[in-house]
């Protein structure tokens, strides 16, 4: 495997780890409304922001790692 295959890969483990802690916060979330339903909007609402900025980092790996295969490789 060529160095530009390796550091693409090594950019979207941030992709991985984004869907990870996605489905990891979303499971507490959800866990958290079962057990205070009337606090659902305030969780709902720390989850979307939390949500947001994993999706983003997930973004900017992702985003780093095109340009590094359309301009090294």
């Amino acid at each position: 495997m060529s160095n530009v295959a390796s550091s693409v890969a090594l950019c979207l483990l941030s992709c991985v780890a984004a869907a990870l802690s996605m489905g990891f916060a979303t499971s507490k979330a959800v866990d958290a409304v079962a057990r205070q339903p009337e606090a659902s909007g305030k969780i709902n609402s720390v989850l979307i922001m939390g949500l947001a900025l994993t999706e983003s980092t997930a973004i900017y790996g992702f985003v780093t790692g095109l340009i590094m295969m359309f301009t090294l490789g």
